[in-house]
This record gives structure tokens, sequence and C-alpha cells, in this order.
């Protein structure tokens, strides 16, 4: 768990962390769009490019991005497992039982992890590069519309940037625990599979138990500073949309548009 980096904010000086939270956000929509849309090796590489130029104007170490990766390894490989053996394709290369290899499933695996390790990284960018109090503002803003038809837009943002929040406070409370009930002689890495699971028991009960102290801790701190949801709050720092902000905005377009015309123009590998 201490290698999740979704929730954590990479403190540093870019253009991408000074861009409006609410155009980040409609970036993130946008780029997972591209995402689904590409249907070839082309399309992907153009998303991908794009993220590397992300990652290079964040000023984040690569390194430090490709940790997001490594939450979902399991996943990714047990994905593309799946298509391999059971992905139905001319060209077969292994045949065993009901498990056939062949060429299309390969290319096609491929390309779904590809999809999933760039579906993965830009949504850690985002929350890597924006603090959780400008993405509740930047969530609350878009949905302002919804207040119209007398939806709590405010509460849902707070309890979005609170979970934000706890997200790595709870990977350190986990890592802590776990160490303490390894120094109590707590074995976490032999055995099968079950016995792992029973093992992480008495690291779930303090968790939990911890996790409800916290919120609880946080209901008083709120109520003693007389915090309300409801009424017309003022901001302290008011979104403003920059010429960063169109720049972003242009590249999303064309991003979307270039993945569209290779959808189009250029076949599929499988």
């Amino acid at each position: 768990m201490k290698d999740v980096s979704f929730g954590q904010y990479y403190p540093v000086s870019s253009y991408v962390h000074r861009l409006d939270p609410r155009l980040k956000l409609l970036f993130l929509i946008a780029y997972i769009v591209a995402i689904f849309l590409a249907s070839n090796f082309y399309g992907l590489a153009a998303c991908a490019g794009v993220l590397v130029v992300i990652v290079i104007a964040a000023r984040i170490p690569f390194g430090k991005v490709l940790r997001a990766v490594r939450g979902v390894v399991f996943l990714v490989i047990f994905t593309a497992a799946l298509n391999i053996l059971f992905y139905n394709g001319e060209t077969v290369y292994a045949s065993w039982w009901v498990f056939d290899i062949t060429k299309e499933g390969l290319i096609f695996s491929a390309f779904l992890a590809l999809r999933l390790v760039l579906l993965v990284v830009c949504s850690s960018l985002l929350t890597y590069t924006t603090t959780p109090v400008s993405l509740t503002d930047g969530v609350e803003s878009l949905l302002t519309p919804l207040k119209w038809i007398k939806i709590p837009v405010h509460a849902l943002a707070l309890v979005m940037s609170i979970a934000l929040r706890f997200i790595p406070i709870l990977m350190d409370e986990t890592e802590r625990i776990k160490n303490a009930q390894k120094a109590r002689g707590a074995d976490f890495e032999s055995g099968n599979l079950l016995k792992r699971i029973k093992a992480m028991v008495p690291v779930l009960v303090p968790l939990l138990l911890s996790a409800f102290r916290r919120a609880d801790e946080l209901g008083d701190a709120m109520d003693a500073r007389c915090y309300t949801g409801s009424g017309k709050r003022t901001k302290y720092k008011k979104l403003r949309f920059t010429w960063r902000d169109l720049i972003a905005f242009l590249v999303g377009a064309a991003l979307i548009a270039g993945v569209v015309l290779m959808k189009i123009y250029l076949p599929a590998p499988y």
C-alpha cells in the first residue's frame, strides 16, 4: 500500500501545477475518452506522448510517476493473461486443451495493458499536481448547475476532499500497524494466500478503529469551528482561467481530434 500514489500531492512549482483545477479535471476526462477512442497503437502512442510532455512540464520524476503502476501490476498481468488465453484469433501459435495462444490475442493483450497503464498514470498525475483543496473547489465549480435541482454540491465536494486527504494518512497508519505487529512476531509474507489473508486481520481491526477515531476527531474539530455547509460560502482563492488554461484546452482538443482521425484512417492491429 505504501507504493500507491493516488491521493498524494507532489509540491513543486511548475506549469501544470498552476493550471486551473477545473481544466485539469476536464482534461483528464478528455484524455480518458481519447484513450478509449484509440483503436490502434498509433492512437495510444499519441496519448503516451502527450503524457510524457505533461510529466516533463510538471517537473515530476518519471520514477515517481511510474510508481503509480505498481499498485495495479497484478490487475494488468491478470487481464493480459486472460486475453492471451481466451482471445479468438486466426494465427495460432500454441494450443492446449481449451486455451489458444494467437497472434491477435498477444497484440490485443499488449494493447489493453498499455491502455490500463496510461489510465492509471494520467489519474495519478491529477493528484500529483493538484492539492485536495483545489481539487475540491474545481469539482464544486463544475457541479454548480446541480445546485439548481437542490443537490448538495458543496457537501459532495467536501466528502471527496476528506477522502483524498485520508488516503495517504491511512496508508501510513497501515504501515505503522504492520511494523508494530511484525515486532510482536507477526508474519505477513510466508504461507499460502489464505494464511496471508488471515494474517491481515490483526491489521484491519486497529486500522478501522483508527479511521473511525480520526473521523470523529475531524467532526469535533469542524463543530468547534462552527463549520456549516449551508449558506453562501465565500472563497479565499477564486478560480480564474488564464492563457495557460487556454493552451492546455487546445492540447486536449488536438489530442482527441488526432485520435479520432487515427481511428478513422489507420486500421486496428487485431
